[in-house]
């Protein structure tokens, strides 16, 4: 299926269409942001077999991990948000400080009002939805630009949200970059972006031209660490589902091991083990083992595999752009593997040991000298992974676990540097595409002397302030 790029005509009629609708201010009555929560929540019901059965078009990904990893985390999102958008929407009394007294002060949720979404292909109805329920929580329009390397997911998304809401409020723009530069050359009040740190550049420089707010979520190599006290067996396990979910292509897949030369060889045999536990011994034959989503990508991700000593793994296939999860030893530091994100399941070891300093701080002094990463994960004693993850900087992570973060909503998503700025999930989706304004009632009946010139009793006042 090919994709039509939607004109530069069409966009801007959108763009001022939301703009006018936003503009009545329809959307800021939260029983009515509730409704159409509702309405998006029950397309979701319906429109589910159509967007699994694309997703298995596009990705090769299997119904379960299609409703898992996709269409349960939008359901409970939108759960979420009906259960606490008349909280979250709510207007917060605040402590009035001594100087301004007497008075009341409040903090006001405004939505930011017309906002831009763009999603990327690996995670396509996620990363896409998500966002939009915070959209709609918050009270602002949304115009959402899906990923043309997954036509059929876009086109479904297209007409879930055609059959949801009018286009003044929500509408669905496709097609390729150009599209993109497009909607970036309009004026919006928040852009939310999710794709590579490269393309985050391009987002943040358009965004500057109006001083948009803007969410990045991007990407990087985010790094495994396997210390000497972990569970091996624990560790390959989580770390084989981490890096096999989705076959990599997820922001936060381990993207490399740093692990105790210890250990080494029992983690590589255990990631066997593990493997074929749960994709069987040849994954090319499991339904639950997603393919790359290009001949791009797969070429791409399949050069690697020159670049160091294959100890696990190795087999590809052209034809159904399939790559075997592979273990990858002996790998030059400045190579593409440990510089590129992999965004695949090719996973580079670097072996470290105690010679000359302590494993911790090569493996402190190694993720630091490098951009900070999207996600950290650490296996091994929770004390040392604490003092690891003090030290270091990434947008989350996890202790003895991959991926899991992600999962939690009381937990904020995002990065931070080059993974990117701004979070969400939960309540911060809702702060995403809100305005939080701090209001001020003073009394009418009491009007204190202090502040008005000549400033009288000025000793005083000054011992208040």
């Amino acid at each position: 299926m090919a994709i039509e790029n939607t004109t530069p005509e069409k966009i801007e009629a959108l763009n001022r269409a939301q703009k006018d609708f936003f503009a009545t201010g329809v959307t800021l009555d939260p029983k009515w942001r509730k409704r159409q929560l509702k309405i998006l929540l029950q397309a979701m019901e319906k429109w589910e077999k159509p967007l699994a059965d694309a997703l298995w078009t596009d990705l090769h990904k299997s119904y379960k991990e299609a409703y898992l990893t996709e269409l349960a985390l939008v359901k409970a999102e939108l759960k979420h948000a009906l259960k606490n958008v008349r909280k979250w929407s709510a207007r917060e009394c605040r402590a009035t400080a001594l100087s301004c007294m007497p008075a009341r002060s409040y903090i006001v949720k405004e939505p930011l009002g017309t906002s831009l979404i763009i999603a990327p292909w690996n995670y396509p109805v996620q990363l896409l939805l998500n966002p939009l329920v915070g959209a709609i929580a918050a009270g602002c329009t949304a115009l959402l630009k899906p990923s043309p390397y997954v036509p059929n997911v876009s086109k479904v998304i297209e007409q879930m949200i055609g059959e949801c809401f009018p286009e003044n409020y929500v509408a669905v723009v496709q097609g390729n970059r150009e599209v993109n530069k497009k909607l970036l050359e309009c004026r919006w009040d928040m852009i939310f972006f999710t794709g590579s740190p490269a393309l985050g550049h391009e987002v943040m420089a358009a965004a500057s031209k109006y001083l948009t707010p803007v969410v990045l979520e991007l990407g990087g190599k985010s790094p495994c660490i396997i210390d000497r006290s972990a569970d091996v067996k624990l560790a390959a396990r989580r770390c084989a589902w981490g890096k096999t979910l989705n076959a990599g292509q997820t922001c936060i897949a381990p993207d490399y091991i740093l692990i105790h030369s210890q250990v080494k060889e029992e983690f590589v045999h255990e990631f066997e083990e593990q493997v074929a536990l749960m994709h069987g011994t040849d994954s090319q034959k499991d339904e639950h083992y997603v393919r790359m989503v290009s001949d791009k990508a797969f070429k791409r991700v399949a050069s690697y595999l020159a670049e160091g000593d294959v100890l696990s793994g190795g087999f590809i296939d052209e034809t159904e752009r399939y790559i075997e999860p592979t273990l990858l030893g002996n790998v030059a530091p400045d190579s593409k593997v440990m510089t590129e994100e992999i965004f695949g399941p090719v996973f580079p070891v670097v072996t470290l040991d105690d010679e000359g300093s302590p494993f911790e701080e090569k493996v402190i002094n190694f993720i630091n000298s490098r951009e900070k990463p999207l996600a950290f994960y650490y296996f091994g004693k929770e004390k040392k992974g604490w003092d690891i993850i003090r030290r270091t900087s990434s947008g989350g992570g996890c202790i003895n676990d991959t991926i899991m973060h992600i999962v939690n909503a009381h937990l904020p998503f995002g990065g931070v540097g080059n993974s990117g700025m701004g979070s969400y999930h939960g309540r911060l989706s809702f702060d995403a595409f809100t305005h939080r304004r701090g209001i001020v009632v003073s009394s009418r009946f009491v009007d204190l002397p202090f502040k008005y010139m000549p400033y009288r009793l000025f000793s005083l006042t000054k011992k208040l302030l």
